[in-house]
């Protein structure tokens, strides 16, 4: 007799297409283990019920001989269940980086390339993985995000995330999996102790089971109140950023300032992640804490991995890195749609002839209505226009003529007298 599903992990998939909208798809990342078998069978049966789609993606990450084997049972499992699925192939690139980072970072760009937006992605990480990650992210020293762990549902660039299964723990999943005689793909990998992750469950949480019985379940609720608490810290920062800001990504240092050194560092960290930048690590906030009171037009740049932060007139600019400018300069008819280095020009211009546009280079002389012939240098001197964002200006130039200055893709900053630039827009308004 075929043994029927355990009730209590259906009712958790429930509860997760609830969240799911109707007509959009969840997917299942299968792995071939045994939490993402058990994941995608029974997610069948429950999507199955609602008439929601179902589509399955396995990231082959190609690190061992057995890779192949996970890959052709995925097919299997998923041609059985008359489930799709999308194959992945990645190379995992370990520069600067352990393997599992790199191999999580590659599998989570496939995710962006397969997934659509608004869809919902399902990971079967459970309460133990939960546990193991709280104690890694202690032992790298994290703060209360890090402690926090996986979330069981997060919004991620479009998609969404979620971790039906979290509060369950491996052992129930491994029950429930011998009770349907479900077949899976044993991961040699996971009993290398050289990981850190294998070395805490095999060495370290075993010593902490046996001593106390519910260590993985106290540890995932301990990583579940930080993640609360770390929600309400960003609520009452995004509160208190609204008095801040000046522009996107832009603070007023002076009241920055006032705050206690704790609260710059939340403001700082959520300013990043409003802006969708990876938040700086410890030492390279504090150093860019200490040159908040540098001079008003020193300019103040402190960078990490996928982000910067500048200083400028008392303002605190957080920005992804800028790419250096290559070589260029284009002839222009006037219409929009000419793509530069900075995004497509959405200006006109109304001009029988075609103009030069070119980077600013200095010496550049502008006539402009009721003012009269004006030094570019000097008029973005007087301008509230950073230093950084000066040197990524087009000038219209008809010879030696400077037409106009623009700051694509659609911000006229100056043009000539007699000059008619018009924002793509208002052209067609």
């Amino acid at each position: 007799m075929a043994h029927q599903p355990p009730k209590l992990l259906l009712r958790l998939l429930g509860d997760a297409l609830a969240e799911t909208p109707p007509g959009r798809t969840v997917w299942v990342a299968l792995s071939g283990g045994l939490d993402s078998t058990l994941l995608l069978v029974l997610a069948a049966q429950a999507c199955q019920a609602t008439s929601q789609p179902l589509r399955a993606i396995h990231i082959n990450h190609g690190l061992q001989a057995h890779a192949a084997v996970f890959e052709a049972h995925c097919k299997m499992l998923c041609d059985g269940l008359g489930v799709p699925l999308v194959v992945e192939r990645v190379v995992v690139d370990t520069q600067g980086e352990g393997i599992e980072g790199a191999a999580r970072r590659a599998r989570y760009h496939a995710f962006k390339r397969c997934v659509p937006v608004g869809d919902t992605l399902w990971l079967a990480q459970h309460q133990d993985d939960q546990a193991e990650t709280l104690l890694l992210a202690a032992l790298r020293g994290s703060g209360i995000r890090g402690l926090a762990g996986m979330p069981y549902r997060r919004e991620w660039q479009g998609v969404t995330l979620l971790r039906p299964w979290l509060s369950i723990n491996r052992q129930t999943l491994a029950d429930a999996a011998h009770g349907l005689a479900i077949n899976w793909c044993e991961d040699p990998t996971n009993r290398e102790v050289a990981f850190d992750r294998n070395r805490l469950r095999h060495h370290v949480m075993p010593l902490l089971q046996a001593r106390w019985p519910g260590a993985s379940r106290s540890l995932a609720q301990s990583a579940q109140h930080a993640g609360e608490a770390d929600q309400l810290l960003a609520e009452y920062a995004a509160d208190e950023l609204a008095n801040l800001t000046i522009g996107p990504g832009c603070i007023n240092v002076a009241a920055l300032s006032q705050r206690s050194l704790p609260r710059q560092r939340l403001l700082v960290r959520t300013l990043c992640q409003q802006q969708g930048l990876p938040t700086p690590p410890q030492k390279r906030l504090e150093s860019l804490l200490v040159q908040l009171e540098a001079s008003r037009d020193a300019q103040v740049k402190v960078a990490w991995e996928g982000a910067e932060a500048r200083v400028w007139r008392k303002r605190l600019y957080l920005m992804a890195p800028l790419v250096p400018l290559p070589v260029w300069q284009a002839q222009w008819d006037g219409h929009p749609g000419l793509a530069t280095p900075l995004g497509t020009l959405q200006i006109t211009l109304n001009t029988s002839y075609p103009v030069l546009l070119r980077w600013r280079q200095g010496g550049e002389v502008i006539n402009l209505p009721g003012r009269g012939r004006r030094d570019l240098k000097r008029l973005l001197q007087e301008s509230e226009l950073p230093p950084w964002e000066r040197e990524r200006l087009i000038v219209v130039m008809d010879q030696e003529t400077c037409l106009g200055v623009i700051q694509p893709p659609a911000t006229i900053l100056w043009q000539a007298a007699g000059i008619t630039l018009t924002p793509l827009q208002c052209a067609a308004g």
